[in-house]
Parts: C-alpha cells; sequence; structure tokens
C-alpha cells in the first residue's frame, strides 16, 4: 500500500512496523502529538511517542534504525465507532416502497443482505459499529460472526438483539414488546440469554414531523426503566435509550440509563442531569438532516421543512452547551433511517456536530475515544495507546482542518493488515 510515495508493509506477529507521522490524534480530548511515532504488530500498538520519544532499539524489528514510513504530511487517529446503526436496514434506499418490501424479507435474507456491507465499513474507516437493534437476530448473528476466531474482514460489532418496547407502540419493527414477560427483569434476561451484549429500550415515539414535535406520551414508566436498567446491570450489560420529548427523556435520566439516543428537545436542566449522572448523549443529527435533504421525494412542505431546521438548530444549541457543560457526546448517525447509508452517515453525522458548533478535535473523539471509554466494548479499540488493537487511519488530509477531508481517500490498518480506502466509493447497498 502506498502513501505520498511510501510503502507501508503488513504487519505480523513476528513483523513489526514503525510509522513517523506529522501529527497523531490518540483518540483523547488532549491535544494531538506532532513528529509522532508508533509501533504496531498484528496484535496491537507497543510504542507511542513524540518527537523528543523515540522508540527503543528493543520495540523493533531486529536492525532497524529508521522508521517503516515517514510521513510528515499525515495524520495518524484511531478508526471510526459508530454509536448508533441499525445493520438490518438499507439506509442510502430512497425509494418507500422498496425499503418497505426490504423489511418484509427473511430474517437469513436480511442478513444476507446486511454481512456484505462490513468490509465497505472497514474500508471507509468506520473499524467498530454498536448496533442498535433488530428483531429478526441479523445484529445477534453479526455479533457472533465478530466474536469467532476466524472472523472474516468486518468491524467489531456488538448487538443488543431486539430492543424493547410496548405492544402497539413505536418501535414494532425493531423490537418485541415487554408484554411477552410476565416482569421487566425476565424480559431483559431473556435478552441476555438470545445473546444480547447490551439492552436496548424504547420509551419513547419518534418527533411528529408535521407538528415540529413529539406528540405521542411516553411509552415507560420510570419504573419499568428502572427495573430493566436493574437487571442489566445485574448481567453486567449497559442500557440505552431511544428519547425525545423533554418528558420521554425525564424519565429515561430517573430510571438510570447508561446512554440517550436521540434526545431531541432536551432541556438545559436535563443536560446537567446527563453530566452529574455520566449519562452520555448520542444526538443522531442525520436523519433529521436527511429529511431536509430529501424533502421533495418524501413530499414535505415548506412548513414542515421549516419545522425540521428549526428542530435542527434547536439541537445545535443543545449540542452546544451540553458540550460546555461537560456531558460525555458520542457521535452515532442512526445509519439504516431513511437516506442515512452506513458508513457514509457517520462522515454525514461528524460534519453535522462540526456545523453544530463543535470542535474538530472534539468531533473526532466523540467518534474515538469518548465511545470507546463510556461504551466498555470488549476489546481495546479506540485510541492510538499501547496497548490497543492496531486500527487506525492514515490520511494526508488533516481532519482538523476539516471533519469532510475524512471522506477523502485514507488508509486503513486493521490487525497490521494495510487497506486503502477509496474516495469515489458509492453508497449503493449500504
Amino acid at each position: 500500500m502506498n502513501a505520498a510515495g511510501h510503502s507501508i508493509p503488513e504487519a505480523t506477529d513476528g513483523r513489526r512496523v514503525w510509522l513517523r507521522v506529522g501529527t497523531l490524534l490518540d483518540g483523547s480530548a488532549s491535544p494531538p502529538l506532532r513528529d509522532a511515532h508508533v509501533v504496531y504488530d498484528r496484535n496491537g500498538i507497543v510504542f507511542v511517542g513524540d518527537a523528543g520519544n523515540s522508540p527503543s532499539p528493543i520495540l523493533l524489528n531486529p536492525g532497524q534504525r529508521r522508521p517503516d514510513a515517514d510521513l510528515p504530511g499525515h495524520t495518524l487517529l484511531p478508526g471510526l465507532i459508530e454509536a448508533h446503526a441499525h445493520l438490518f436496514l438499507e439506509g442510502g434506499e430512497l425509494d418507500p416502497e422498496k425499503r418497505a418490501a426490504a423489511q418484509k424479507q427473511s430474517p437469513a435474507a436480511l442478513l444476507n443482505a446486511a454481512q456484505p456491507r462490513l468490509p465497505r465499513l472497514v474500508r471507509l474507516g468506520i473499524l467498530a459499529v454498536r448496533d442498535a437493534g433488530d428483531k429478526d437476530g441479523v445484529g445477534l448473528a453479526l455479533s457472533a460472526l465478530c466474536k469467532t476466531p476466524s472472523r472474516p474482514l468486518m468491524p467489531y460489532v456488538d448487538s443488543p438483539g431486539a430492543a424493547i418496547h410496548h405492544r402497539g407502540r413505536y418501535g414494532s419493527f425493531m423490537a418485541e414488546p415487554l408484554e411477552q414477560f410476565t416482569s421487566p427483569r425476565d424480559c431483559v434476561e431473556a435478552r441476555v440469554r438470545a445473546g444480547a451484549d447490551r439492552i436496548k429500550l424504547i420509551p419513547t415515539g419518534i418527533i411528529n414531523f408535521k407538528q415540529g414535535q413529539v406528540t405521542a406520551e411516553p411509552q415507560m414508566s420510570v419504573a419499568e426503566i428502572a427495573e430493566c436498567v436493574r437487571a442489566a446491570r445485574s448481567f453486567s450489560r449497559q442500557t440505552f435509550a431511544h428519547a425525545s420529548g423533554d418528558s420521554g427523556i425525564e424519565r429515561a435520566i430517573q430510571g438510570g440509563v447508561d446512554s440517550i439516543e436521540h434526545g431531541f428537545f432536551i432541556r438545559d436542566d436535563q443536560l446537567a442531569q446527563l453530566r452529574d449522572r455520566q449519562i452520555a448523549w448520542v444526538p443522531t443529527f442525520a436523519p433529521v438532516q436527511k429529511q431536509v435533504e430529501h424533502a421533495t421525494l418524501v413530499d414535505w412542505d415548506a412548513a414542515i421543512v421549516s419545522n425540521l431546521k428549526r428542530i435542527l438548530d434547536q439541537h445545535a444549541a443543545s449540542l452546544v452547551k451540553a458540550q460546555a457543560l461537560g456531558v460525555r457526546i458520542i457521535a452515532g448517525s442512526d445509519a439504516g433511517s431513511y437516506g442515512v447509508a452506513h458508513g457514509y452517515g457517520l462522515l454525514e453525522e461528524l460534519e453535522c456536530l462540526e456545523r453544530a458548533g463543535l470542535s474538530a478535535g472534539a468531533v473526532i473523539h466523540a467518534a474515538t475515544g469518548a465511545a470507546a471509554e463510556r461504551l466498555g466494548f470488549r476489546e481495546p479499540f479506540g485510541w492510538i495507546r499501547r496497548g490497543c488493537l492496531s486500527r487506525f487511519l492514515l490520511t494526508r488530509h488533516s481532519p482538523l482542518e476539516q471533519i469532510a477531508n475524512l471522506r477523502k481517500e485514507k488508509i486503513v490498518v486493521f490487525d497490521g493488515s494495510v487497506l486503502e480506502s477509496d474516495a469515489a466509493m458509492n453508497a449503493t447497498g449500504l
């Protein structure tokens, strides 16, 4: 593989690679390292240092005196983490009839459509996905595949399996109802037995775009949410909650969930509660932004588009306040939603976060170390640190200049293998 004319060798168990780069973003909120060194093999990173801290000879290949590649014009950063995606859905499909027909396919057909997306995500630089639920076992099957010793080229994937909602309320396309069990604890235990890596709750409905607000009452009580959370923690599982509208968000907060997903119409005092209770926020601008971009296709009139833009502006203001308060912000695109293609959706979400007012560095942190630290993945990635897996990106287009540079061609290192990301790749099938 080639980066600015420099060959980057494949790393193996017995062959380490030493890179020197102009800028290194380690996944934390710390300032970037300049003129930085990274040494890694197939199993992980063994050294990270700046200009004044070069690697010891004992960490290098026998007789090695200089880096395998010297890339002063490149930035190295962790592979991106997609914290909210529905892998069973094709987000890039814009035809409503085709989308509806796709959701009626058999579980096997849905899985067969989802699996080819995974290597494409790796080449786009998305090296981990927290699936956000489906009732057909697609996410669980992909999570199980990820855990196999001989897994194919794919991002890390974990999944809650079917989300939990109330019968007759929003979420039936991705959830199974609480009413199937005698108690919330029994419901959570059944999800864990089915293989859930975490528990997804649906305490609220969705935004009524015509009215510009969440009009349905929350579907889960504080007591139900809290019992699900307690049960999940007894099985060492985190909980994440689909929640929009301030009353539903309040119930999710009081119930003690680990993260709020979407969070449209969140109040300022609720942002402070997220900080104080260390509840993460995954704001998912992309699905609403796509409704604006495709307003003609979905037959939204000027009044509805005005509602959508107002909602996005309000959400952006809340995001800036959250950042100032110290809320843990994590990037997730809700890929699989209408118009939100897997992979590209996350890149667009990061651009939304930047437009809303976050610095490029804060955006990258939200899609790397912040997610890795708060979401408790079972593998060490999301940082450029000794002991972390060698899964990272190399680009001569600095994302610190503009997040959109992450769309451009780059080199992906995945467990020592070196892959090229083609900027011309299309979103068909994603």
